[in-house]
């Protein structure tokens, strides 16, 4: 399930810790005005992204009709991109549901036409193509038609993701899920990533082999292969089969860019933090959202043009800097910081393993919980935006909380 998380317990132990450390320096005279929290405390400002480089190019995302894949889509488009828009939800569908999609508000158009309008709109060239990725053979047959349309494919995103049906529990032991969570969760989300990576794989070498060839500029930005993935490739999150396809997302990633390197094409596994997507904030109105999220705070999330954002800026990096950093992991709000842009509205988030995330959300409600009165203003507003080691996120999950 997109944009839900939990923080496992280690880093509970170490933000507590350091919790600890700020409470005693409070009580030895250490103020709101120490040199050492205003210098570590980072601030977002309000940026927009260069163009200049990706005009022109041409982009295929999976799961563009909703959440983070449109959110991917819409921002490519802003950056100038043909996009082509995947999906299985499709205006010439009606009001049937899709399987493996949690509902929506009412009257909201989630469709992959809305999503390829709303591209043009923004400067780019939208393309619906209303698809079932989980059916053998479409990809391929879809690419095929790409080459002799665009004759070429310089960034693919997987994003297209299928989730539990409501019958099934998420957090379930996993002898007891049976293999439907499996097959709901790595049928589409795994299997298919594989699939369309493999497929688009020999067009993704051929533009970078034209590109080398017909320009003069060898610092160029590659053509991209971008996996959405999540922190559940990190730690526990879920259940078992949840965690294995993330993981195993992240490992595509890396060992693609082992054998596409020398052919110039670049991959990278793309961590969103908590997001609102549209199927989230229903839960809420739904009064479904606590419980499935573990009481996280929405208003505090990302929008899914946030990702967008981080990919358009990503995607446009010269050829030497892409190379360098492909395989690896890439968190959305840590690009933000290191770019310079924001979201939406203007602000720029700290990465779920930052210190300013996890304090407030996990480790302060706990200690005024159990210590009877409020962590001060000045600390609250104060937390470093450091953050903690990715072998911090590789246990289990928290112990259930007493909420008496």
């Amino acid at each position: 399930m997109p944009g839900i998380f939990h923080v496992p317990f280690p880093s509970l132990i170490l933000a507590g810790c350091l919790c600890l450390f700020f409470f005693s320096h409070e009580v030895n005279g250490l103020s709101s005005s120490s040199s050492w929290l205003s210098m570590t405390t980072a601030t977002g400002k309000a940026s927009t992204i260069s163009t200049s480089s990706t005009n022109g190019r041409v982009a295929v995302v999976t799961g563009s009709s909703r959440g983070i894949g449109r959110g991917i889509a819409l921002e490519l488009g802003s950056a100038g991109y043909t996009v082509y828009c995947l999906g299985r939800s499709s205006s010439s569908s009606g009001s049937k549901p899709v399987p493996g999609q949690r509902p929506v508000a009412a009257g909201l158009d989630v469709t992959v036409e809305s999503a390829a309008q709303e591209v043009t709109q923004r400067g780019g060239i939208g393309h619906a193509v209303p698809c079932d990725l989980s059916r053998d053979g479409v990809m391929e047959d879809f690419l095929e038609e790409l080459q002799k349309t665009e004759g070429r494919l310089d960034l693919l995103v997987c994003s297209a993701y299928s989730t539990p049906t409501a019958a099934q529990s998420l957090r379930g032991e996993f002898w007891k899920q049976g293999m439907d969570m499996w097959d709901a969760v790595n049928g589409l989300g795994l299997r298919q990533v594989y699939a369309a990576c493999r497929a688009a794989a020999p067009l993704l070498i051929d533009t970078a082999n034209n590109q080398t060839n017909a320009s003069s500029d060898s610092d160029a930005p590659p053509p991209l292969i971008c996996l959405v993935s999540s922190f559940g490739g990190k730690s526990y999150t879920f259940n078992v089969a949840y965690g294995i396809g993330k993981a195993a997302i992240d490992r595509m990633a890396t060992d693609m860019s082992y054998q596409l390197a020398k052919y110039g094409v670049a991959t990278t596994s793309l961590y969103p933090g908590l997001v609102k997507t549209e199927a989230n904030l229903q839960m809420q109105v739904d009064g479904t959202w606590d419980e499935a999220s573990g009481n996280l705070d929405l208003s505090q999330g990302e929008s899914p043009e946030f990702s967008g954002r981080a990919l358009a800026q990503l995607a446009s990096l010269p050829k030497d800097q892409m190379m360098e950093r492909s395989g690896q992991v890439e968190v959305v709000a840590e690009l933000a910081k290191e770019f310079g842009f924001t979201d939406v509205d203007g602000t720029q988030l700290p990465s779920i393993r930052s210190l300013r995330y996890l304090l407030p959300n996990f480790v302060f409600p706990q200690i005024e919980k159990e210590a009877g009165k409020p962590v001060p203003d000045w600390l609250k507003n104060n937390v470093p935006d450091i953050l903690l080691p990715w072998s911090t996120f590789s246990s289990g999950p928290p112990p259930e909380m007493d909420t008496r």
